[in-house]
Formats: C-alpha cells, structure tokens, sequence
C-alpha cells in the first residue's frame, strides 16, 4: 500500500471502519535522547506475534538494552492486519513509533512524502553496504533510504509432499492447467487441496496477483498502476483463472471465515495435515510448526506456475521482506538499533532461530533449512520481482485490490468487476 500524499480523509474512514480513535493512539514516540532519568525509551512496533519469532524478538530487545544500560526499549506487537489499521490510523495523526514494522515500497513512501519517517541514507552510510542490495530495495524513496530490511523472501506454494503422494501427484505443477489437474486429483483422494485465509483477504489477493504477473506480465503492474487502468485484457483473465480454481471448490471447510495464524487458520490446516498446500511467503514453515504439528521432511515448496499463453514467466517472483523504519526526528539510540539488527551476529540468529532468509551477507552460512535454501534459490534466479500488491500501491488501491479479490472468491464479484473497482479507486487517487 502508499500514497502519493496523505489522505486524511481515506485514513480516517479506515479507522473509522476498523472501530479505531485516533486519539487513543496518538501516545506514541519516545522519550528524547537525555530525560530526568538519563535513560532514552524507544517505542518498537512489530508483526511478530507468533513463536519462535517473538520470543527471538523479545530476546534482541533485552540483548540491545544490555549492551547499551541507557536505553530502553518498549515493544509492541500486534499481528499482520491489526498492525495495518492501527499504523493507518497513527499516520493520519502524524505521530509514529520511534521504530516501526515497514513492508515499504508505497506506505513508506507516503509516511516519507508526509515527513513523517526519517531521512537514513546519512546516518546508516557506513554500515548498510554489508546488506544485500535486492533486499533495501523497498526501503528506497527517491533514492534515499527509509528504512533497513530485517527479512527478504518470495511467496510460492508450501505443499505436503506425503498427501501429494496419496493423490498420485508425482511432481509439483509447473502450468496452470497442471495446477488444476492437481487440486482435482487431491479432491478425488479426499483431501482439501488448498488452505486459505478467507477472513483477512490478504491470502487470496496472492493468488489474482501472481495470475496476473502470469498473464499480462509483470510490467503490466507498474504501468496499470502509473496509468490507474486495471481493466487490460491479462487482468481480467486473471480473475477469470482465478474463478476457475474457485469452482473447484480448492479451499478448506470454512475458508471464508478462517484467519492466517490461529489454531483454525491457514497455516494450521497445512501444519496439520488438513489441507495440501497454501500459497504463502518464505515464513510459512514456521507459522505452520507454531500453530499446528507442523510437516517436517513431509514439506515441499515450488514456484507460482505458469500461465498458457501468458506474458509471465517462471522466474518472475512476487513477494517482499519486512523492514524497520524510524520516525522523524528519531534519537540516535534508534539508528543504533538498527544497527544491531543489521550486524551479522543478529543475522545468524534470525536465520538459525526464526527460519528468516538472510539479509546480511555474512549471515548466508548459517541458512540450513532446505526449503528455504529453494527459497534462496528461486530469488537469487529471479529475472522479475513485484512487491506486493497491497504494499506497492497508494493504500486506498492496495486495500481495494484485496477487497475485489476477496469479494471473487466469495462469488459476489465477477473478474471484469474486480478491474473496474480497482481503476475507480486507482483514478480517485488522482
């Protein structure tokens, strides 16, 4: 999500919808460097609420505050979409945390545009070349940098190799009409093929995404999004590819009201064995090993196949990382943060702990895990990389793309509907 300038109105009415005031969340931001008590407090806001991650987070808070007995660190975490109306709503008050949770690309670009976040490039020079380029790219504004990664990765499919083997499946699909075949094949063998996060919209929005990169190609994105005309021929065959797949019936019992990371989410219904696949980020496994049993050497991953006939290739990669930013006027301690969180000895512990993809070069020897390692792979081949949808466009698009794809899924929207209410959004951004 981003916008080219703030939206006051369109931030108001998100929080007015998420049942959010703007004044209860206006307390954010640290003490200054120095206080009576000589001690700096830094606010951090993350999406770690899941273990082993926030533990692993909780732990590199006490590890900073130890090293540096002057500064202390106060941490809020709060999972994926209450984060995002919560940040909504705190943009529109023009205060943030001291250290915040950034996908980038355009709500970065728009918290940078508003004055809100804090000019790095100067003050993170002499430490930033030890990251790896492809991962600060969404953290760029303007060719300045906004904020350090802290996790790169891609979004492909996780699947259960055991349940794939009951279905008689002996490889991973690589088209989208052997993607198809395969779900009717599980379906034949009485198993769920797909688990989906129906409740939070997210989830889906991956799918129309990558169909769309597959069929209007991966340029196609940007210049939809310059032009703010969604209704090319590739998009709507995208949604009508996608209204395939939902005819079959792909996902679990419940879908639509299921969340991503709860005990009857997503990510437990394939940890479980419940279902055979999700389409999900690099931070599957251990979502799936925190919120069900989790599949061990029964875990398998392969690429978005690739659409017949379409502009999109294989190696064409949709996906992203997060990162951490700092509000304006932020007090040296933060950048000092950041700098710890970029240090190769944090880095080894992200990748050995959390199953995180380095960011960190030196950190590259401590990746074990061989999905990951895939992961790896695939990125370091890619030919093409698109943030996601809900990240690369102003907010009010992102949320709209999510909206209409949801709304597909759920049968209320036709795919010709979905490009049309995404150009009316895009347009009014104007």
């Amino acid at each position: 999500m981003g916008e080219p300038a703030l939206s006051r109105r369109g931030f108001l009415a998100a929080s007015a919808a998420a049942g959010l005031g703007i004044t209860a969340l206006s307390g954010c931001g640290g003490d200054s460097d120095g206080g009576s008590s000589g001690t700096t407090t830094l606010e951090w806001w993350h999406i770690m609420t899941t273990e082993p991650a926030k533990g692993v987070w909780a732990s590199l808070a006490r590890q900073f505050e130890s090293q540096n007995p002057n500064v202390k660190i106060k941490t809020v975490a709060l999972e994926n979409e209450a984060y995002k109306s919560k940040m909504t709503a705190l943009t529109a008050s023009g205060k943030l945390p001291d250290i915040f949770h950034t996908w980038g690309g355009g709500v970065l670009k728009q918290q940078a545009d508003a004055g809100l976040v804090e000019d790095l490039t100067d003050r993170t020079k002499d430490w930033a070349g030890t990251l790896l380029p492809v991962a600060k790219e969404p953290y760029l504004v303007d060719d300045k940098v906004y904020g350090i990664p802290d996790d790169i990765g891609m979004v492909g499919f996780w699947y259960n190799k055991a349940l794939f083997k009951k279905a008689g499946i002996a490889t991973p699909p690589t088209t989208w009409s052997g993607f198809l075949d395969a779900v009717r094949a599980l379906k034949s063998a009485g198993v769920a093929p797909i688990a989906l996060a129906g409740k939070e919209k997210w989830p889906g929005m991956y799918f129309w995404a990558y169909l769309a990169m597959r069929t209007a190609g991966i340029d196609a994105l940007q210049k939809a999004a310059d032009t703010k005309d969604f209704t090319g021929a590739g998009f709507v065959e995208a949604g009508e590819h996608l209204k395939e797949l939902v005819a079959l019936q792909p996902f679990q019992k419940g879908f639509l009201g299921a969340a991503y990371s709860t005990p009857a989410g997503q990510a437990a219904a394939v940890g479980n064995g419940k279902a055979a696949m999700e389409l999900m980020g690099q931070w599957a496994p251990r979502v799936q090993d925190s919120e069900g049993k989790g599949l061990g050497a029964d875990l398998g991953f392969f690429p978005f196949p690739t659409v017949e006939g379409g502009k999109g290739a294989l190696t064409e990669v949709f996906g992203g990382g997060g990162g951490l930013a700092l509000r304006e006027g932020a007090p040296q301690a933060a950048v000092d943060f950041l700098k710890f969180f970029a240090s190769a000895g944090t880095g080894r512990e992200l990748v050995k702990k959390t199953g995180t993809l380095p960011v960190v070069t030196a950190a590259e020897d401590a990746l074990a895990d061989p999905n990951l390692k895939a992961v790896q792979t695939q990125l370091k081949s890619t030919t093409g990389f698109q943030l996601y949808l809900d990240q690369a466009y102003p907010p009010a698009v992102g949320q709209e793309v999510n909206d209409s794809v949801a709304a597909l899924i759920a049968g209320s929207k036709s795919p010709e509907q979905v490009t049309e209410s995404i150009t009316k959004v895009a347009k009014e951004e104007q």
